[in-house]
């Protein structure tokens, strides 16, 4: 069989894994986001009681960031157990992209605490409210400082590690939790000092933070959704497979499903070229590209008559 000029062969074109053990990578997701939702919980919670104790919004609103990166956890836990699954004839390209929803629902709770911590933090500078046992405040602000700069840099190693831009952005989530419990202590130390103003003050500007955190893992997410890559991605992949004895030149494109970065290449041919040499060529292009894009997890090859 031959390439009939002009007019793609399906036959030609075939997935190739390039993949490395993805049962192992799934673990390191799953130990990390236990780790990290309990490690949360347990800042969360021992900012909640003091802040409720204290009248702390700036506090307040920390503990609730704290508590909303458990419930993104739970999230992040949910869309790695959905996309194990095999795929099917609905979904033939499996359910990998149930981590990048599980983003869209990271982004969610994000804007949520947001908006409550906008709230009471306004509503207490208006209001005038006052603030007590503000040493266990500060007390309370440290502990959420160090659990979450814990948290964000072992989210963040095994994220990069296993290529989840899901885990990666609830990383920089947790790890600007610890700023804004900077800033939540630097407001009670603002009314140590005299200051009433200033926890409702660090309120508001740990509300920032959160709407900082929101904007770019709203931004990383859609980014994801809207098969968004690297450009350097699709140059190498032209470039590495237009050298392959038999490719004249080649058109790629690429994208990612959750943590699988799929690479798909045109080859264009001699019109005289055999379905089988075109095959091999395909699979010389795929042998190619796999230590230029380690990041390739699946490979489709297609052959063009040139």
């Amino acid at each position: 069989m031959h390439i009939v000029k002009g007019v793609r062969d399906p036959a030609a074109s075939f997935p190739l894994d390039t993949g490395t053990d993805d049962a192992a990578e799934r673990r390191q997701a799953n130990r990390a986001v236990a780790v990290s939702a309990v490690g949360l919980a347990l800042t969360g919670l021992v900012e909640l009681a003091i802040a409720l104790l204290s009248g702390s919004v700036a506090l307040l609103g920390d503990a609730l960031h704290n508590l909303s990166d458990v419930s993104t956890s739970v999230l992040v836990f949910v869309g790695f157990r959905a996309s194990r699954k095999v795929p099917t004839e609905r979904y033939p390209y499996g359910y990998e992209r149930a981590e990048d929803l599980a983003g869209i629902g990271v982004a969610v709770v994000i804007w949520g605490s947001a908006s409550v911590a906008a709230f009471e933090s306004v509503n207490k500078l208006l209001r005038h409210g006052g603030t007590g046992y503000v040493g266990w405040g500060i007390a309370a602000a440290l502990v959420g400082i160090a659990g979450n700069q814990l948290v964000a840099r072992y989210k963040l190693v095994v994220g990069r590690r296993i290529r989840s831009a899901t885990m990666v952005a609830d990383a920089k989530h947790s790890w600007l939790d610890a700023l804004s419990s900077a800033g939540a202590m630097l407001g009670l130390i603002g009314v140590a000092l005299g200051w009433g103003w200033a926890d409702a003050v660090a309120g508001i500007v740990v509300t920032g933070f959160i709407c900082h955190v929101g904007w770019e893992v709203t931004s990383d997410i859609a980014h994801r959704l809207l098969d968004g890559v690297d450009p350097e991605i699709i140059t190498t992949a032209e470039a590495v497979a237009a050298t392959v004895p038999g490719v004249t030149h080649a058109h790629a494109r690429a994208r990612w499903t959750g943590r699988t970065l799929r690479v798909e290449v045109e080859g264009f041919l001699d019109p005289q070229t055999p379905l089988a040499a075109a095959d091999r060529i395909g699979r010389l292009v795929a042998e190619a590209l796999a230590p230029r894009i380690p990041d390739m997890h699946n490979f489709t090859w297609t052959a063009r008559a040139a």
